[in-house]
């Protein structure tokens, strides 16, 4: 099943090609990251029919939705990429078996680490993350476009003043966090025993981050596509072929 989807892997890979990645394939050298910035880590699902953005199946049908998915992780990766700061992991799931996790390395400017999600709930994965890089680190996901290379540096800026930042979501959850030290006390303050993709995950959030003793920047809210009435946020460079297939 997986190999049906290879057209809209080209897709979002001439996306990447356009946006943030003009280098790629010229035989320009690849650029390292910056050992004294903080990492990024980028939660992504493989783009197939009937497996992402599935609250989305009813607007866009199955394959629109695996289709605008597929744009959303290759913008994701590119503004990571070029917001220069620390090394660039993708943390893929439920395999690495699809195209597009190669394609998307090959077509970076810049080094991009592949490596495979845990199971479990999305706070274990998260943490997982954090435990598993070693070092200040980003993380977010695919969901949120609004977060580009600007946001992405802004955060880091404002982690090396604060043990954690955030940028909130408009559904009360948030699309990225960040942490300065990964530390027992802020893994648990963050992702353990958390009621995920409700609307108070972001202000519990902050109870537990102020009860922990951690402080914590945030950033403007942004809005996140996860349903089908988000999809008037969804940025005009992203909207092409979301429709449902024919």
């Amino acid at each position: 099943r997986l190999a049906h989807h290879r057209a809209d892997v080209a897709a979002a890979l001439a996306l990447l090609a356009r946006r943030g990645a003009r280098s790629a394939g010229t035989g320009l050298p690849v650029k390292a990251a910056h050992p004294d910035k903080p990492a990024i880590a980028i939660l992504a699902k493989v783009p197939v029919a009937g497996l992402a953005k599935t609250r989305l199946i009813p607007a866009l049908g199955a394959e629109g939705a695996a289709r605008l998915a597929a744009r959303l992780l290759t913008h994701a990766t590119t503004q990571a990429l070029a917001a220069d700061l620390g090394p660039v992991t993708l943390w893929a799931t439920p395999d690495l078996s699809h195209p597009i996790w190669a394609s998307l390395q090959q077509r970076a400017d810049r080094s991009l680490a592949l490596a495979l999600q845990p199971p479990g709930d999305l706070g274990h994965r998260m943490a997982h993350a954090f435990r598993a890089t070693g070092r200040p680190l980003l993380l977010i996901g695919t969901d949120m476009p609004g977060l580009d290379a600007a946001v992405l540096q802004a955060a880091a800026a404002q982690l090396s003043e604060h043990d954690a930042v955030l940028v909130p979501a408009l559904d009360g959850g948030y699309g990225l966090v960040g942490l300065r030290q990964t530390t027992p006390a802020a893994l648990r303050a963050l992702f353990e025993d958390m009621t995920w993709s409700t609307p108070t995950v972001m202000a519990t959030t902050r109870q537990r981050l102020a009860a922990a003793g951690l402080r914590h920047a945030e950033l403007p809210v942004l809005p996140d596509i996860d349903e089908p009435a988000d999809l008037q946020h969804l940025p005009a460079h992203l909207r092409q072929e979301s429709g449902p297939s024919r």
